[in-house]
């Protein structure tokens, strides 16, 4: 994505899309993957530490296609439970089905903004950076106590704090909002990201990534981790290594 024109703002969530026939499945995620275990149990009124390499943890991040699954029968539940008391129309049934097309494609467009197996994070007292590899970093002033917007014939984005939370919201021009929760536990040994992908008149999907804390290798040493082997590393040759 290509950014410019930097400007000040109030920062305002932009994912109150005034969806009126979500309403059960906003009550939905929000009891259940929208509530960030990290974040839950920071009570601390300073900016928390983002700083270091982290690897994601694949044990207890989620699966988007387990997420999308799960989401999908609460939806099914919730729909018939609102059948059975006479208000069907209040969750606008009759216009689930596009929705839950679309609740299809941000579940994938989740998995494919949340890939990397490892980022890097920057942290002084005017800017936040976040090295995604394969990846454009996502950067956030914290110069000043008002949040950074960035405009493109892309869309926009915004970053800012939540309290305790980092929040990197961007708005493509298509009308799709993604949305970037980072959080740190209070030992600085586990980060979580909530991941949000929504758009007007659809169903918004949720998808939780946790990392922890590691020590990156040399630059001569290239580290991928995976599913089955864990961190696999190998040496670069010296040309590829000086890139």
């Amino acid at each position: 994505m290509i950014l410019a024109k930097r400007k000040s703002i109030h920062f305002k969530p932009l994912i109150q899309l005034g969806l009126v026939f979500l309403t059960g499945l906003t009550l939905i995620n929000s009891a259940s993957s929208a509530e960030d275990p990290i974040a839950q149990g920071r009570s601390a009124r300073l900016r928390p530490n983002f700083e270091g390499s982290w690897e994601k943890d694949f044990g207890r991040s989620d699966k988007w296609d387990v997420e999308l699954q799960r989401t999908i029968d609460q939806l099914n539940r919730e729909m018939e439970r609102s059948q059975g008391r006479g208000d069907g129309g209040s969750l606008g049934i009759s216009n689930t089905r596009g929705g839950a097309g679309n609740l299809i494609s941000h579940a994938r467009l989740a998995e494919l903004v949340t890939r990397q197996t490892t980022m890097r994070i920057v942290q002084t007292s005017a800017e936040v950076r976040i090295e995604r590899p394969g990846d454009a970093a996502l950067i956030c002033s914290t110069a000043s106590s008002d949040e950074d917007s960035f405009d493109s014939p892309h869309g926009k984005e915004y970053c800012g704090w939540d309290r305790q939370q980092l929040v990197f919201q961007i708005s493509l021009a298509d009308g799709v909002l993604i949305e970037h929760r980072f959080s740190v536990d209070p030992s600085g040994e586990s980060l979580s990201m909530l991941t949000s992908v929504s758009s007007r008149n659809s169903l918004p999907f949720n998808l939780i990534s946790f990392y922890n804390a590691y020590d990156a290798p040399e630059d001569g040493i290239h580290c991928v981790q995976t599913l089955s082997r864990g961190r696999v590393c190998s040496a670069r040759n010296p040309e590829e290594a000086n890139r």
